[in-house]
């Protein structure tokens, strides 16, 4: 879905948009959309302090996803949840992402990265809404916070029932040792 920068009023203008992402990562089933995602918003033309020649514009808003399903961490079980994410993002266009002359590689400051860059007058809303639902997801998702996981000598979800696995929780280098306490 494109916002087309030329039909932007000066006044800007309200965005509320389902936007369908593309399945691209099947391979990697990080997770799973049942349904469009919704940017909500509001776009307006922003003047720069160090480039007043640049037309920059300034989305305000939300992306919503209602239905995303994910894989818990530790027993490996698909849960829904929702994401919810505010963004406050400035455009520039894609001619001003160039290294400047004498620069040394440096790691990016907080303003910096609520820049992204648009082209041909256009800013893809898919693009800005799969990147939020990416960076939303939790490094590690748990269906509940008190997940007991997979068992790592069977493999059943202990959630759901109990196995009879017996573990010896003794690490083999610390035996020696052990065996001394048992005398």
């Amino acid at each position: 879905m494109l916002v087309d920068l030329h039909q932007v009023p000066a006044e800007g203008q309200a965005v509320d948009k389902a936007v369908h992402l593309p399945e691209d990562n099947a391979e990697r089933q990080e997770f799973w959309l049942g349904g469009a995602v919704r940017v909500i918003g509001h776009i307006s033309r922003t003047d720069l302090a160090e480039d007043r020649d640049a037309r920059a514009f300034r989305l305000l808003g939300r992306v919503v996803a209602d239905h995303l399903e994910l894989a818990c961490d530790r027993c490996l079980a698909r849960f829904e949840t929702t994401v919810r994410e505010d963004l406050d993002l400035l455009f520039l266009p894609q001619s001003n992402n160039v290294a400047r002359a004498g620069e040394d590689d440096r790691g990016l400051d907080q303003n910096e990265l609520l820049v992204s860059f648009y082209r041909d007058d256009r800013i893809d809303l898919s693009h800005i809404a799969w990147e939020q639902i990416v960076l939303a997801i939790p490094m590690k998702p748990l269906c509940t916070p008190d997940c007991k996981g997979l068992c790592p000598d069977c493999g059943l979800n202990r959630n759901v029932a109990s196995c009879s696995c017996v573990r010896d929780d003794v690490d083999p280098r610390w035996k020696v040792l052990n065996d001394l306490l048992d005398l």
